[in-house]
C-alpha cells in the first residue's frame, strides 16, 4: 500500500477513535488535548493503515463499476491470483502488523508512504507442509520529509494448498 498523499484530518482522527472505542482525548477533544503530554490531537496508533483508502490501487478498496472481492469466500465472484502473502484472498494470510513511530502522528501532517519487501523466512507446519513468512514496510513521512512512522506486516502461506473441509 503507498497512498501518494494522505492528509491526517481531526475528524478521521475522530471517527477512526470511535471505530475502535478509544475515548481519549488526545484523539476526540482539542481543548483537553492541548493540555496532555501531546500538545494536541494526535492519531492512534493503527491510525496508518487507514491510508490504504487513499491509494487508489489498493486491492480490497471497492471501485465504482467494478466486481469488489469483498470479504467472504468468492463473494462476489471474484477470483485472486494466489501467490500473495497478505491475506484479501491472494492464497495467504496476513499474519502479524508492526507499527515504529518516530514521532506523535499528529492532525494537520500529510503524509506520503513507500513500501518495499522485508524479510522473507520459512518454517514447517504441522499439517500445511513449508510455511512461506514475508514482511512488506511501509515508510510514512510527513510534509517535511521526516519519518513518522514504520510499519511492519507479515503475510504467511503455504508451500501446497491446504484441503478445504
Amino acid at each position: 500500500m503507498a497512498a501518494e498523499r494522505f492528509p491526517v484530518e481531526e475528524g478521521h482522527i475522530l471517527m477512526f477513535a470511535r471505530s475502535i472505542g478509544d475515548e481519549n482525548v488526545v484523539y476526540t477533544d482539542r481543548e483537553k488535548a492541548k493540555a496532555t503530554e501531546a500538545g494536541g490531537i494526535i492519531a492512534p496508533p493503527t491510525f496508518v493503515q487507514s491510508s490504504a483508502q487513499f491509494d487508489p490501487n489498493y486491492f480490497l478498496r471497492p471501485k465504482v463499476g467494478q466486481p469488489w472481492f469483498g470479504s467472504g469466500k468468492n463473494a462476489t465472484g471474484v477470483t485472486r491470483a494466489s501467490g500473495g502473502g497478505g491475506g484479501g484472498g491472494g492464497g495467504g494470510l496476513h499474519a502479524e502488523q508492526h507499527y515504529e513511530y518516530h514521532r506523535p502522528l499528529r492532525a494537520g501532517d500529510v503524509l506520503t508512504s513507500k513500501t518495499f519487501p522485508g524479510k522473507t523466512w520459512e518454517k514447517e507446519g504441522r499439517r500445511s507442509g513449508k510455511l512461506v513468512f514475508s514482511e512488506s514496510v511501509t515508510e510514512y513521512r510527513n510534509q517535511d520529509g521526516d519519518l513518522v512512522v514504520t510499519a511492519r506486516g507479515v503475510g504467511v502461506r503455504t508451500e501446497r494448498p491446504v484441503e478445504q473441509k
